[in-house]
């Protein structure tokens, strides 16, 4: 799949219609707006981007403040029923809303204040019950105070070190944490007092002034009152309930069309006027650009001009990947990495293609491939998640391999008889018994993956004249020569045991290709008519040598980083011949051992494989093809989210 191409949309008319323009633009759904760049010179032109106060912004925030208690979630409606009201009509409906809700939310407050208040004094007073005295007379006694709480267990035993001389503590309620009581203490020591129970981690009872009486006459009046208070409460919720029933609908319709108005009026600030005129700017895709050019034409007194972005303007277009059935979900691979730069290389069908297969090979198990598949389909349907519909993909490759290595949830022979049906005598390959096979495939894999990377480099970096890059650079040509080299050489030797290392190969393929990459930034200037600058010939010769040892270095590491292929391949494969091990060693238990066992290798060893994949994507393939440098192409829309800034 390639990149969509993009039109440059140069859009003028008058300021009275800029509102209209706007509101097509958003219509279109294709339109991707830019800081507008005046069409002449900036300092002559006269044209001057519009800074102006958003004069939703009041009546949005006002709104959106409101509390409606989380039974009303703003979100996007249809408004059209309101679109002729004017704003000072919605706005005086805000106020409205908003006054009745304040109200209802301040009584429901101070009646739950209440609420929590005759609870606290009704627990803390039943640690008084019994006692037959008028709480009045004696928190009024001038020449003995009297302090209300409760001590910890260990402080209580602690009083006798303080003596009797100076207060009185009297419990009337213990248990497992606290006594319950009261100390008394003469007017002159209360401070010194209240200091010694502070230190001991008394915790007083305040005793409401309204309580006078006796602690059980007082408890049955705050039983009363607590009722009354949890029944206004009760009368209070159904009213704001009814309110919010009522009017729910329309408080939506409303943040909707202000929601509308005000992100409209946000994007005025990308927008150039000089007097009565105004210039925008932005994208369309090609396919989109007739129906966009009719749709703003249709404004009187606008006109759209579009036209193809050329090699300067590259680097600022915005991008969007094209992709079908198959790949779309792995555009979150990308999206992750970073877009490409527009007119650059997509690489949505390399990691569709490469990273399904590499996961099949290093997860092949028939069954266990159908129930990941299955799991990712069913989470797709009620998700719509990417990564749910990639399982649905890497789960039908892992069971394709599973035939091929003859694993059906890790019964390595359950497949043997349909081998047999079709000609084979065995399984096409035993894993563990054929594991230098395993690996070498494993390397064979990834140096067919890097040489491609290579050569997409080269072909991309010729399509930005960055010469030193496709022809010099370790991933150009020299390069593919130097590691094409190396590995046949490998391969000649190991598995032909054939030495090519003959002083013309040597020398023209091995050294040279070097020598070139030392030089790789002055040839490139030379190829492409450019002059090349050197702070000097000591501290470029250092630099590069040190850059060439570190490509050597790189082709080695990444090579051998596809090792992980085969090792997965071999860890799997032992990890399901222990579960084997395990449910024969337990008869009893064996269909236990094997569903838990394959639950368990599904859950971890399937992340595992698909994380260390996502690593051979980004580190292995992207790092020698690809940059992630471009910008998404994001038509303009209105949010109907209630947070803004």
């Amino acid at each position: 799949m390639s990149i969509e191409k993009m039109q440059i949309a140069n859009i003028t008319g008058q300021v009275k219609n800029l509102d209209r323009v706007i509101e097509r633009c958003i219509e279109s759904k294709c339109f991707h707006i830019d800081q507008a760049s005046n069409p002449m010179d900036t300092e002559t032109s006269g044209f001057e981007v519009l800074h102006e106060e958003n004069p939703y912004r009041e009546s949005l925030t006002r709104l959106v403040s409101i509390d409606f208690g989380g039974d009303i979630g703003l979100c996007e409606t249809d408004y059209s029923d309101i679109m002729n009201e004017s704003l000072e009509s919605l706005s005086e409906y805000i106020d409205e809303i908003s006054q009745k809700m304040k109200v209802l939310t301040e009584e429901i407050q101070e009646a739950n204040k209440k609420y929590l208040q005759y609870e606290q004094i009704i627990t803390q007073l039943k640690h008084l019950h019994g006692m037959d005295i008028d709480l009045e007379s004696l928190i009024k006694c001038r020449h003995i105070h009297v302090r209300f709480g409760k001590l910890p267990v260990d402080s209580f035993n602690k009083l006798e070190y303080y003596g009797n001389n100076m207060f009185t503590f009297v419990h009337y309620d213990v248990d497992s944490e606290y006594y319950w009581g009261m100390y008394f203490v003469p007017a002159q020591l209360v401070k010194k007092a209240d200091k010694i129970f502070s230190d001991l981690f008394f915790e007083r009872i305040w005793i409401p002034e309204d309580v006078t009486g006796k602690p059980d006459k007082e408890i049955d009046e705050l039983k009363k009152k607590f009722a009354e208070v949890k029944e206004r409460i009760e009368k209070l919720e159904q009213g704001r309930s009814n309110l919010i029933s009522v009017e729910g609908e329309r408080i939506n319709k409303v943040f909707c069309r202000i929601k509308s108005l005000y992100d409209c009026f946000e994007l005025r600030s990308k927008v150039s006027v000089m007097k009565d005129k105004f210039y925008m700017a932005g994208f369309v895709t090609e396919k989109d650009s007739e129906k966009f050019s009719e749709l703003i034409n249709s404004v009187s007194g606008v006109s759209v001009i579009l036209r193809s972005p050329d090699e300067s303007e590259k680097s600022s277009v915005p991008v969007k990947i094209k992709t079908n059935g198959f790949t779309k979900p792995f555009s979150l691979f990308v999206e992750m990495y970073g877009l490409p730069s527009y007119g650059g290389f997509n690489p949505i069908n390399l990691v569709a293609i490469t990273y399904t297969l590499l996961f099949g090979i290093m997860f092949g198990d028939l069954g266990q491939g159908i129930v990941i598949s299955v799991i990712g389909a069913i989470l797709y349907s009620k998700t719509k998640n990417k990564l749910c519909a990639i399982m649905t993909r890497i789960g039908l490759s892992s069971a394709f391999f599973g035939l091929v290595f003859g694993s059906v949830f890790g019964f390595e022979h359950a497949l043997d008889p349909l081998y047999k049906a079709i000609g084979f005598e065995e399984k096409p390959i035993e894993v563990m018994d054929n594991v230098n096979v395993v690996l070498g495939g494993a390397i064979a894999i990834g140096v067919v993956l890097i040489i491609i990377s290579i050569l997409i480099n080269i072909v991309t970096s010729l399509k930005k004249k960055e010469y030193d890059i496709a022809v010099f650079g370790n991933n150009g040509i020299t390069g593919l020569v130097f590691f094409s080299a190396i590995m046949y050489a490998a391969v000649s030797m190991l598995i032909f045991e054939k030495n090519v290392f003959t002083p013309i190969f040597a020398i023209f393929l091995i050294v040279l290709p070097l020598v070139i990459m030392l030089f790789r930034e002055p040839l490139g200037c030379l190829m492409s008519g450019k002059k090349f600058k050197s702070e000097g010939i000591g501290d470029f010769i250092a630099s590069n040598f040190f850059e060439v040892f570190e490509f050597v270095l790189g082709y080695v590491t990444n090579t051998l980083s596809f090792v992980r292929i085969g090792g997965f391949v071999l860890s799997h494969a032992a990890m399901m011949s222990v579960v084997m091990l395990l449910s024969e060693m337990y008869e009893g238990a064996s269909p236990v051992i094997v569903i838990l066992g394959n639950i368990f290798v599904i859950g971890m060893e399937g992340m595992l494989s698909g994380i260390q994949v996502l690593r051979l994507e980004f580190y292995e393939i992207f790092s020698r093809c690809y940059d992630g440098d471009g910008i998404a192409f994001e038509p303009v829309s209105v949010s109907y989210s209630p947070e803004f800034e």
